[in-house]
């Protein structure tokens, strides 16, 4: 009985592996997997294509758009280009991997019936990415920034820089040296954006207090006012304000500069630098830091002495 067992036992998987020895060396399905190679590379070839090309025209599309007469926000137009290209390779690679699929045979409505059922369940759990997804479309619907500003973002440790990139799902932005932080958008609390207004350079500069502040204006003055033609990231003549403190022995003089956004810091450098010569030049001191020293020892000795002249 054991034998007829074992002998029967081994027919099986003699039977069974001729059955799939068969199988895979079969005429149908050696077809069969060329055919599937064949429509699968076409399928990523032609995704690819059109990804290729369909990101190029939309570039295309949104350059002649922003040279119209309109005046469309540049800003706004690189985010929405960014976003479009996303949502464009998104929508042909999630259409080649249904077209994979049913070149190998597999039934799609099927599998997709049962995801549906599965995203429901999963759904529930998935909370932070729906507050992703619609806090990304507000983001963008509502223009509160966009690709190439510079902002600073409240969230659970706040980030500061140029961003790069505006999705539904995240946004990233780049540091000033370097790093790069990528922000689920659910977690956005604040935004503070630099670039949606001209910016504002106050220069504060140190003079001694025994300097002419009325030469020090004419010469300031006359210097600011040649500024506009020399660089363009001013947006008006910069102001020389006055005197805004006095301590000691030295004057604070203030000048305001108004500048296209974020181009204050580059124009403030330059006007510190002109005026320091323009000073010096003119024979104009500025401030800089004194020590008194006072010999405690001679104080009282000479104390001691005109006390005795007293007496005296």
């Amino acid at each position: 009985m054991a034998v007829s067992a074992v002998e029967k036992e081994t027919k099986d998987f003699v039977s069974i592996t001729q059955k799939i020895w068969d199988y895979f060396s079969s005429e149908q399905f050696w077809n069969f997997i060329v055919s599937a190679s064949i429509k699968i590379f076409a399928i990523l070839l032609i995704s690819y294509l059109i990804v290729f090309i369909g990101k190029r025209i939309i570039a295309r599309f949104f350059k002649i758009r922003m040279k119209t007469p309109l005046k469309y926000s540049e800003r706004r137009q690189k985010t929405l280009l960014k976003l479009s290209q996303s949502v464009l390779s998104y929508v042909v690679y999630f259409s080649a991997i249904i077209g994979i699929l049913s070149s190998l045979n597999i039934n799609v409505a099927g599998l997709l019936a049962g995801a549906g059922i599965a995203g429901l369940a999963i759904g529930f759990g998935a909370q932070n990415l729906v507050k992703d997804v619609i806090t990304g479309f507000f983001i963008i619907f509502e223009d509160q920034f966009g690709v190439g500003d510079y902002v600073r973002i409240s969230t659970a440790s706040a980030a500061e820089g140029t961003v790069t990139e505006i999705g539904l799902r995240t946004t990233k932005i780049v540091g000033a040296t370097g790093e790069v932080y990528i922000i689920p958008n659910g977690q956005i609390t604040e935004v503070v954006n630099y670039s949606l207004n001209n910016s504002k350079a106050f220069i504060d500069m140190q003079v001694s207090i025994e300097a002419d502040i009325e030469k020090i204006e004419k010469l300031v003055t006359e210097y600011l006012e040649t500024l506009p033609e020399k660089y363009k990231e001013l947006v008006s003549v910069p102001v020389f304000v006055g005197v805004q403190n006095v301590s000691g022995t030295e004057m604070t003089i203030r000048i305001v500069a108004e500048t296209k956004p974020q181009q204050h810091y580059g124009i403030a450098r330059i006007i510190r630098r002109d005026v320091k010569k323009i000073l010096e030049k003119n024979g104009i001191p500025m401030a800089y830091p004194k020590m008194m020293i006072y010999d405690s020892s001679r104080v009282v000795s000479r104390g001691d002495e005109n006390d005795g002249n007293k007496d005296i």
